[in-house]
């Protein structure tokens, strides 16, 4: 007890010392991953239409795949799981200078394969690793305080082993192809299910509760939760293990009317003043759009190109946008209201799900819609950039103290 209570007093103590920015893993992780999300796609499209030369990165197409997932989707896990964990646990978040060496990894990652082949072995293990370490840091917290959230913690120690995977592959060896990626957007997919289904009810419940609207309300998870996790699980593990199978295909689409079925339980409708709220459900929509076409990708009938974008694009885009705009506000002691920035970013980066997954069935010229996703896509992160990032780098605005961060 003495050693826990000289731990906690040592982290309440970094915290106070600390730069604002540094006070809560939200604030450099969210900044890092609306940052990546914009450098990442821009250099991408200047490969795409030419703007730089093929000797650029190694395999651009590997590295954009690569970074969209492990970088820009990652970067925003780890930012929600160290404000998440303090916040399931009761423990001071991880602050200071351990926060900065954490944001370090992360962001060495990102920056190596610019100057290191891909078949580097430090390459390969500091990029994967950094979600294994994340894992392990919140794990021990955890255990400490014996919550029930060790399997979210699972799936990010997982997501670092399909990061390994997906390096490893694009150091040559072939054996592992795809799995890598397709192991890692479907951990998100799944973490999306699991999340979503505690927060966007809860969210919803609260403000319609809040605002006198009459029974009934959304609930928290129940058997049916359960089941469509199980169900999901299951479409998504035959969609790694038989690919273009009749099996794969038909359980992807039964596990996209079942998250339907699930979103419409939640009565998103009710909140569309709100939206902080309504983006939520957007977000969720995708997840049942992308498993349906993915289902019907599975029996060719639809491009997989179209699927993948519309549950990457689409769902966790989507739902990293509105979960980093929600949070920030929040946890700076800030009022839960959309300005129009960032209802406006709520817009365009609906729009760039959408143009993506138009031009993955080449519905319009091609060039055009790639060109309309990206620059939605850019306005969408560039808006919260401007104005969050001021709010990441300030202290507190309800005077209630950094230990709330």
């Amino acid at each position: 007890m003495p050693a826990n209570t000289e731990r906690l007093e040592l982290r309440r103590k970094r915290m106070a010392e600390s730069p604002a920015f540094l006070r809560g893993g939200f604030r450099p992780f969210f900044v890092g991953a609306a940052l990546w999300a914009v450098f990442a796609l821009a250099a991408w499209l200047a490969f795409l239409f030419g703007l730089v030369p093929q000797t650029f990165i190694d395999d651009p197409l590997a590295w954009h795949r690569h970074e969209m997932l492990f970088g820009f989707v990652g970067a925003a896990i780890a930012g929600f799981a160290l404000t998440a964990v303090p916040n399931w646990t009761g423990r001071l978040p991880i602050a200071g200078w351990p926060l900065a060496a954490l944001f370090g990894v992360w962001s060495a990652g990102r920056i190596l394969p610019f100057v290191l082949a891909n078949e580097n072995v430090v390459l390969i293990a500091l990029d994967g690793g950094f979600y294994i370490l994340l894992a392990v840091l919140l794990g021990r917290e955890i255990a400490k305080s014996r919550n029930r959230n060790l399997p979210v913690v699972a799936v990010i120690a997982l997501f670092g082993v399909a990061d390994l995977l997906d390096r490893a592959a694009m150091a040559g060896n072939a054996e592992i192809g795809s799995l890598g990626w397709r192991s890692g957007l479907a951990l998100v997919i799944f973490l999306i299910s699991v999340i979503g289904g505690r927060i966007v009810p809860s969210f919803t419940r609260n403000w319609l509760a809040a605002h006198g609207a009459n029974e009934p309300l959304p609930t928290q998870p129940g058997s049916l939760d359960k089941l469509m996790l199980v169900l999901t699980s299951i479409a998504l593990l035959l969609w790694l293990v038989a690919p273009s199978s009749l099996l794969a295909g038909t359980v992807l689409s039964f596990a996209a009317i079942g998250h339907l079925v699930r979103l419409f339980r939640w009565q998103g409708w009710r909140c569309r003043p709100n939206a902080l709220l309504i983006i939520l459900h957007v977000g969720y929509l995708w997840v049942p759009i992308g498993l349906l076409l993915l289902g019907l990708a599975q029996l060719v009938v639809v491009p997989e190109s179209a699927a993948i974008h519309a549950l990457s694009t689409g769902a966790a885009a989507t739902m990293i946008l509105a979960v980093m705009s929600r949070a920030s506000l929040g946890h700076t002691g800030r009022p839960l209201e959309a300005s129009r920035a960032t209802a406006a970013s709520y817009v365009l980066v609906t729009v760039a799900a959408a143009a993506r997954v138009l031009a993955g069935f080449v519905i319009g010229e091609q060039q055009t819609m790639l060109a309309v996703a990206g620059a939605a896509w850019f306005a969408a992160f560039g808006l919260f950039l401007l104005q969050y990032v001021p709010i990441l780098c300030s202290a507190r605005n309800d005077g209630t103290g950094e230990n709330k961060s």
